[in-house]
């Protein structure tokens, strides 16, 4: 499968990076291992996942979704190598604050090695800003992690323009690493957020980006179509969101699409994202062998000029 390289880290990655987040939260954990077998079988190779995850299930601290990615990766067939593994630190768990402190990052990136049984991280992510704590300090910080070898490359997630270019700014004038990866949310229905100065930047800037949210929670699948249609799913309070009369315009927008091409919503939502010029490869997450399938077919699945315009349209 194609490969991508991930900005200026030196990473190279399919098309599709797995979110890990269902992981211990919708998909237990041997559903989640014969999905992650299934991602790497089909050619794929990046895997997401955060030190928080999932810690809003009730029972749950945080570092489920890493503790099976480990297992899987002890059991697994798949080389270490073969595997990017990106995990996220600084974001607040049940109301208590992490951050990105010089102190916090050293003590949770060694959690994450310990849950993940693995002795690097191959991207590091600032999961949030943190006003509390100069960049400087944050730098230096995943500096010393990659001098140490625990980490491959960093990046933030949930940056605005003007943060990630205060980050690359500091990382500049103090001669520590910069932030070459940038995890933004980003869909056919969340778009204005990215695109125009941050999108702009990043390709300037020449700076990776893995978008989150590429499905819209699974609204862009077209199983929610009214709010009745999201009671009792496990994201409703984010799907229910999207219910709305321009909401209803994109899935309409999708559907001429699927019309003409026979794919699916959700390859059409994938695809895309992969015909924008500042992403690298879309984040999506799957609890089904079946819902894997779209991702390969996304991958394959052309979309027309004149069909991004249609799907630019409906949702700007």
């Amino acid at each position: 499968m194609e490969k991508r390289s991930l900005g200026r880290t030196g990473l190279s990655i399919a098309p599709i990076v797995f979110g890990g987040n269902v992981f211990g939260w919708t998909a237990d954990e041997k559903t989640s291992f014969a999905l992650l077998d299934a991602f790497f079988d089909a050619g794929f190779n990046a895997i997401d996942t955060a030190d928080v995850y999932s810690a809003w299930v009730d029972g749950h601290e945080g570092g489920e979704s890493e503790a099976i990615i480990g297992k899987w990766l002890k059991q697994s067939s798949v080389k270490r190598e073969d595997a990017v593994i990106v995990t996220k630190v600084g974001f607040d768990n049940r109301g208590q604050k992490t951050g990105l402190s010089a102190k916090w990052i050293a003590e949770a990136v060694e959690a994450s090695l310990k849950r993940l049984q693995t002795d690097y991280i191959d991207l590091y992510l600032a999961h949030k800003p943190d006003d509390d704590v100069p960049l400087e300090e944050t730098l230096a910080a995943f500096a010393k992690l990659k001098e140490q070898g625990k980490i491959r490359a960093i990046g933030c997630s949930n940056y605005s323009a003007s943060q990630l270019q205060d980050a690359l700014d500091t990382a500049a004038k103090n001669n520590l690493p910069r932030y070459d990866v940038l995890q933004p949310e980003y869909n056919l229905y969340n778009r204005a957020d990215f695109e125009g100065p941050l999108a702009d930047l990043c390709v300037k800037e020449e700076i990776g980006v893995i978008n989150y949210y590429s499905l819209a929670a699974g609204f862009l699948t077209g199983k929610y179509r009214a709010k009745a249609d999201t009671e009792g799913v496990a994201r409703s309070y984010r799907v229910g969101e999207y219910v709305n009369t321009r909401g209803l315009a994109v899935l309409g927008a999708m559907d001429a699409v699927a019309v003409q091409t026979g794919a699916k919503l959700a390859d059409i939502a994938l695809a895309w994202l992969l015909r924008k010029k500042a992403i690298t490869a879309p984040i999506a997450s799957a609890t089904s062998l079946s819902q894997l399938e779209s991702f390969k077919r996304a991958v394959e699945l052309k979309l027309t000029d004149e069909m991004m315009i249609l799907l630019d349209k409906a949702g700007a």
